[in-house]
């Protein structure tokens, strides 16, 4: 649910990738692939 929201946020533009804790970072890559939204994964 959370990471939803973050990949949401990210997407908008309205939170910076980095800030994601590192808990939800899978579940945010995968979201954002799925979108896709490779570009907006940094590592």
């Amino acid at each position: 649910m959370l990471a939803m929201l973050f990949a949401t946020y990210i997407i908008r533009g309205k939170w910076d990738y980095n800030r994601v804790p590192d808990m939800f970072k899978a579940d945010v890559d995968a979201i954002l692939i799925a979108e896709g939204r490779e570009d907006l994964i940094e590592r």
